[in-house]
């Protein structure tokens, strides 16, 4: 008996070391800064960075190295995966969350593509499922991994005010999935309310269909209106490329983001 409360105890005390060794190295981990180098890959690549607060570009950088080493990169098609793809989309991926308590925790794989790729969409109506194949320019799995077109990430990142960002997109699926279903109802933040999360985009998004029904201009894309978690995903993608346009056009959408990141893109420079 005594043997074996004795490897109970080393057992235990084990893992409470791995833990205790992993929070260590998380911890330093965000406490270290990207290297000047690294920075300049980042403002080149990114330069939605560079209106990003002073105040929060020590967050973005220790976020930047723990997702870099959490997350494995792996080019499709003989894509080289180059430091600089690496950095940008971890850039974009830890901006959305770059002042919040959220973490992509069960994301370990990206996988890079040279351009669109072909993908297979299932969809079942009763007794029946179908099957056909699309040209997509990202793609955001349960829990990873997320799917990524180089030409049109790179592009979405250079052109940071058309509100078209392809790495936001994807990422903001991979913040709603946290919740246990891609549903557009992610984790809300503090004293965040579901229920008036639930009124404000239940009430945006169906005047949303009923305008892009009609032919309409939306400031938000026109494919958010394909179902409630493309919304949320197109009005992530607006709330920090067109921050000032969202706040004028969908003053209460805008207002939710801002309380679930934590941030007010509308006054960055």
């Amino acid at each position: 008996m005594l043997i074996f409360f004795a490897l109970l105890l080393i057992v235990a005390g084990f893992f409470l070391y791995r833990h205790w060794s992993k929070s260590q190295a998380r911890h330093q981990l965000l406490a270290t800064p990207l290297t000047d180098h690294q920075r300049a890959i980042i403002d080149l690549q990114v330069p939605l960075v560079r209106r990003l607060p002073t105040d929060l570009r020590a967050n973005l950088d220790g976020k930047v190295n723990l997702f870099l080493d959490q997350v494995s990169f792996y080019g499709c098609d003989g894509l080289d995966v180059t430091e600089e793809m690496q950095l940008a989309i971890a850039a974009q991926a830890c901006l959305l969350i770059v002042n919040s308590d959220l973490w992509y925790d069960h994301l370990t794989t990206i996988l890079i593509y040279p351009s669109a790729f072909k993908s297979r969409q299932r969809r079942q109506d009763g007794y029946v499922v179908s099957e056909k194949e699309i040209v997509r320019t990202g793609e955001s799995w349960d829990r990873g991994p997320v799917i990524l077109s180089w030409s049109h990430s790179a592009q979405g990142a250079l052109d940071d005010r058309d509100g078209q960002n392809v790495v936001l997109h994807e990422f903001a699926h991979q913040i709603d999935d946290l919740s246990g279903g891609t549903n557009g109802v992610p984790i809300l933040s503090n004293g965040q309310s579901f229920a008036e999360w639930e009124r404000v985009f239940l009430t945006a998004y169906d005047a949303h269909v009923r305008a892009v029904e009609t032919g309409q201009h939306t400031v938000i894309d026109p494919y958010g209106a394909v179902g409630h978690e493309e919304f949320f995903a197109v009005s992530v993608e607006v709330f920090f490329e067109q921050p000032r346009q969202l706040k004028k056009a969908v003053p209460e959408v805008y207002g939710q983001l801002s309380k679930l990141f934590r941030l007010d893109p509308s006054t960055w420079e």
